[in-house]
């Protein structure tokens, strides 16, 4: 060989494993809730990867299984950005488990609604979602409202509520609480409440799928859901309503998270802003995958009906804040199994 071709030979071998390299680099590791992932992968993972020329790892659990993967690896991080509620987001940034967002790299920030663009008020997370939280009632068997009809006569074994451990149930407790006149943070009044009413509850779920079931069987009338949860109730062959009540309603938020020192964070930005355009947010919700942050986003009426969608709305929402609820989580448990669990 001589010894062009040698130098020849020598330069494409490098050029490939330059090119190697460079596609490993373009790897963006993202963790996720588990659900509708087959919507997101056509909605937003495959086209991103065809804009950006890079690889999308995605890895799917709950919360607690995924925060603790960040915490075990954060002196080498493996994820790049994830996707938690606002109240994980303020746990993660407490441990130092977060990087601050850079609003000017993102050319979608100024389209978001003013209670996403920094929900905690760190700069360590920006929203993607909302849900509302109302109640969803038998219409010809009682009218709702106001939150405080949960625990009425009319109600009395009809009614589940969430357990104090899920997402819905410290929201229902501190509508409960508005509904009382006491907004307290330790939420020692609508638990004893509730306590005073437990043998009236048909049962305190865990899982909102459980109460389509009872809803249908008759077992319920009433019972507070997250909006996500309402298409389950709106396909039934029963005179089911969304309430709104005159406390208004309840809401949460699910946001972005940047870990901190973690390798991509420029692909991860770009990953986030891609997500909250107008384009795929609109995607998202006509796919009733998610209710949008950007505020550019209409749907259809008969598909709003299912989101929590519009300027009026999401500004309305009665969001407990993050540090409210971390602060306090011990505090209600507590009192929960005092009052209520026994």
């Amino acid at each position: 060989m001589t010894i062009n071709k040698i130098l020849l030979a020598s330069g494409a071998a490098l050029m490939l494993s330059v090119g190697a390299a460079s596609a490993q680099d373009r790897t963006l590791t993202i963790s996720v809730y588990g659900f509708a992932q087959d919507a997101y992968k056509e909605i937003l993972y495959d086209p991103f990867e065809a804009k950006c020329g890079c690889k999308l790892v995605v890895e799917t659990g709950n919360s607690v299984e995924r925060l603790a993967k960040i915490e075990a690896n954060r002196e080498n991080p493996v994820i790049d950005m994830a996707v938690v509620s606002a109240t994980d987001a303020l746990a993660a940034a407490r441990a130092g488990l977060t990087e601050k967002i850079d609003p000017a790299k993102l050319s979608n920030f100024d389209l978001l609604y003013d209670k996403a663009r920094d929900p905690n008020g760190d700069g360590m997370s920006i929203g993607y979602t909302f849900y509302a939280s109302s109640i969803a009632y038998r219409s010809d068997k009682v009218d709702i409202t106001s939150w405080g009809d949960l625990l009425s006569d009319d109600l009395a074994g009809r009614v589940a509520l969430p357990n104090v451990t899920t997402t819905q149930g410290p929201a229902t407790l501190y509508m409960l609480g508005k509904a009382m006149g006491d907004e307290a943070p330790d939420l020692k009044a609508p638990i004893a409440a509730v306590g005073e009413h437990k043998d009236e509850i048909v049962t305190f779920y865990v899982r909102s799928s459980q109460l389509v079931q009872l809803m249908q069987q008759e077992e319920i009338w009433a019972a507070p859901i997250g909006r996500f949860a309402w298409s389950g109730f709106s396909k039934m062959d029963m005179p089911i309503k969304w309430a709104t009540p005159k406390e208004g309603q309840a809401g949460g938020m699910n946001v972005m998270i940047l870990t901190k020192d973690g390798k991509n964070q420029d692909l991860a930005l770009e990953f986030m802003d891609y997500w909250l355009s107008t384009e795929i947010q609109t995607a998202l919700a006509e796919n009733l995958v998610d209710s949008p942050a950007n505020m550019e986003v209409t749907v259809a009426p008969d598909i709003a009906e299912n989101l929590t969608i519009g300027k009026e709305t999401v500004e309305g929402l009665n969001i407990i804040p993050a540090a409210l609820e971390l602060d306090n989580r011990e505090t209600w448990l507590s009192e929960w199994n005092t009052k209520v669990a026994q």
